[in-house]
């Protein structure tokens, strides 16, 4: 299976806010790349989001805005590519609202939510919160709202699920952005 794993946190609870990205690309049910970076988002951080992911305004002062790093990672936006996240519906998003706060179009392209899938795969959860289904699926998850670390525990519920109940199944769940 091959696909993208997107997670976003924000610096507040306006959805382009971006302050910190990653994506894990995995090729051939393999996790082969990743890419992490601080986002500017060129506005206020609350202290709500600072506990939870711990990035303030000065971890990302000298940090790229959005639009620097979206030519780097845009190709991977496109029909021929699935973007899987845990909370789909949020980080894809933040990709929106970020994207179009620089006066970009949001591409349309393949995406599939973890939490969606855990459901569906693995009812018997007691809830279906990343670090829930990491810990059930034995699943390492480091840093739980880092990114980056987030974004792998994403990449292996996928490919854990895809071991399990085999592609098709998985497939069946895949939907084009709107």
């Amino acid at each position: 299976m091959n696909f993208v794993t997107l997670d976003f946190e924000t610096a507040n609870s306006k959805r382009e806010s971006a302050c910190s990205i990653a994506l894990v690309l995995v090729r051939d049910s393999k996790i082969v790349d990743s890419f992490y970076s601080l986002i500017n988002p060129q506005m206020q951080f609350d202290q709500r989001n600072i506990a939870i992911h711990h990035i303030t305004p000065q971890d990302v002062q000298d940090a790229p805005t959005f639009d620097k790093i979206w030519g780097h990672i845009s190709p991977l936006f496109d029909i021929n590519h699935l973007v899987a996240a845990h909370n789909a519906s949020f980080d894809n998003s933040v990709l929106n609202k970020t994207l179009s706060n620089y006066g970009i179009i949001t591409p349309r392209y393949l995406t599939i939510d973890t939490v969606k899938t855990s459901r569906k795969f693995y009812p018997e959860l007691l809830n279906h919160k990343l670090d829930t289904v990491s810990r059930n699926l034995n699943i390492e998850l480091v840093d739980h709202h880092n990114a980056l670390a987030d974004s792998i525990a994403c990449a292996n519920i996928l490919l854990r699920t895809e071991q399990d109940f085999g592609t098709e199944q998985i497939k069946k769940m895949v939907q084009f952005t709107k």
